[in-house]
């Protein structure tokens, strides 16, 4: 009879979480996972899965967690709100010093190995389905009148997402929010005055 997890496996999977986000798919070994997680190899395994099946489960939890305002952002009644909302909402969670500097995302497997490249292009298959998303909003947007017909959706959402990417990776760098602010009022500059 299997004994009872003496652990609560959803704070070890925030533990997880805060590693991968700080260090990577590849930084994050399974002795500092063990370490922070408070756990041992065989209880992980047990609970988890493999060091891939747990950056996954983490990476769920980072969505779950930290990008409702990116869901609740294309729910917004203008385009250039919906994208507002989307840069400042990134550049919070970015910033925010209660978190490692950067994105999960990003963070998790920009460069790696061929070890993790199976995590690479879960990441890249995520970001493609946002940036997909919201394009299907600006879709909508020029359809209404929102935005002016000569937009097309899928530059003005592949250039949106290049730019919090960016954030991202300026975060990480030790860019501030004032600073990733001034770049949001540059992307907000190049949106349509009709969009406001």
């Amino acid at each position: 009879m299997a004994r009872p997890r003496e652990f609560d496996t959803n704070d070890a999977l925030m533990k997880a979480l805060t590693l991968f986000w700080r260090n990577g798919y590849e930084g994050t070994s399974i002795t500092d996972l063990t370490g922070a997680m408070c756990i041992t190899r065989p209880s992980l395994y047990a609970a988890f899965g493999n060091k891939a099946d747990l950056f996954r489960k983490a990476m769920g939890l980072y969505e779950r967690t930290y990008l409702g305002f990116a869901a609740e952002a294309l729910d917004e009644p203008t385009a250039y709100r919906v994208v507002e909302r989307l840069l400042e909402g990134h550049a919070d969670l970015v910033t925010a010093p209660c978190n490692p500097s950067g994105c999960f995302g990003i963070n998790g497997a920009l460069a790696c190995s061929e070890e993790g490249a199976d995590i690479q292009r879960d990441l890249v298959a995520r970001r493609r389905f946002t940036e997909l998303a919201l394009q299907d909003r600006l879709d909508r947007a020029v359809r209404e009148g929102d935005l002016p017909a000569g937009v097309v959706p899928s530059d003005l959402a592949h250039f949106i997402t290049t730019v919090t990417q960016g954030m991202a990776v300026q975060a990480k760098a030790g860019a501030t929010r004032q600073q990733l602010t001034a770049s949001i009022r540059m992307a907000l500059r190049l949106m349509a005055p009709t969009t406001r």
